[in-house]
């Protein structure tokens, strides 16, 4: 098992027990690109300069890593140096404890507040048992307990959920700040609201139950992540690109809803459920060149250190 990204304790009021917290996520995306010269085909390398040197565009050496420190512009182009050892012997008692201020309603963790989740698991066998207590009172509620975390240089709001009745462990999610989100009224004031037919509502209501399913995500692949390798490999053997012959013809902007919906409806194969009115009758639907690789120059003999 991975090393725990943050050790401490949770703390309920009097209650206190140890927990570790693993990042529950990995990026998994099989390819990368690096930037190289179109003229050459040479990988480009980033260097760090002062500041000086690169607007005057004069030759200099990179700035060695044990010289680079953290500043903070207090005033323009005016910088007070914090050193690492400052940041952390910072006086922030959730670096240590996350402290349970409330619970709420699991329902209440609107989605666009998630931010990063994390496995949490009992430190030892001594915590253990407090742990197992808390969970189970939280499936038993349904109940999420909120408190803070400070990791990654800032302080997060932070909150706890069992995973479910059969399983023993516990998820806590990383909570964006209320200020962090944009103000949803400027997207969404100009949204039109007519008024919603009956019989229009009762066929979207159906196709919606008969597209129901169980969400399996072990189910779903990423397309984009195909297509780059699809890409990449006839670009490497000098094949034609496959092309993306762009979005189908947008429809007018009189769009006949109903019959929309009866032809999706029709279109789907599962049957309508048993308490489902009887279903409408459907509508039969109706039924380059390639690029050469840039390869990059035999590296020279000999060639100028930076």
């Amino acid at each position: 098992m991975a090393r725990p990204y943050w050790s401490g304790n949770v703390q309920i009021s009097l209650v206190s027990f140890g927990v570790s917290l693993y990042v529950a996520t990995e990026s998994k995306s099989q390819i990368s690109f690096h930037q190289i010269s179109r003229r050459t085909g040479e990988r480009i390398r980033h260097q760090k300069v002062l500041e000086s040197a690169a607007e005057s565009r004069e030759a200099t050496t990179a700035v060695e890593s044990d010289e680079i420190v953290k500043g903070y512009e207090y005033r323009k182009g005016q910088y007070v140096i914090v050193e690492s050892s400052e940041l952390e012997n910072l006086r922030v008692p959730s670096k240590h404890t996350i402290a349970v201020g409330q619970f709420v309603d699991v329902a209440e963790l609107s989605p666009m507040f998630v931010e990063k989740p994390y496995y949490v698991i009992p430190d030892n066998d001594m915590s253990a048992e407090a742990f197992n207590v808390v969970r189970q009172a939280l499936v038993d509620t349904g109940k999420a307990a909120i408190g803070k975390v400070a990791f990654s240089g800032r302080e997060h709001v932070f909150a706890l959920v069992p995973v479910g009745k059969d399983s023993p462990g516990m998820m806590g999610y990383t909570l964006r700040y209320a200020y962090e989100l944009r103000k949803q009224e400027d997207y969404f004031k100009d949204i039109k609201q007519p008024p919603i037919p009956a019989d229009s509502l009762q066929l979207a209501e159906m196709l919606v139950e008969r597209m129901s399913s169980k969400l399996e995500m072990d189910k779903f692949e990423d397309s984009y992540e195909t297509a780059v390798k699809a890409l990449v490999e006839a670009k490497v053997n000098n094949m034609p690109v496959p092309i993306d012959e762009g979005p189908k013809q947008r429809p007018s902007n009189v769009v006949n809803l109903m019959d929309a919906l009866r032809k999706s409806i029709g279109s789907e194969a599962r049957p309508a459920p048993a308490a489902a009115k009887k279903p409408v009758k459907s509508v039969k639907e109706p039924p380059a060149k390639g690029i050469g690789i840039v390869k990059a120059p035999a590296k020279s003999a000999k060639r100028k250190s930076a």
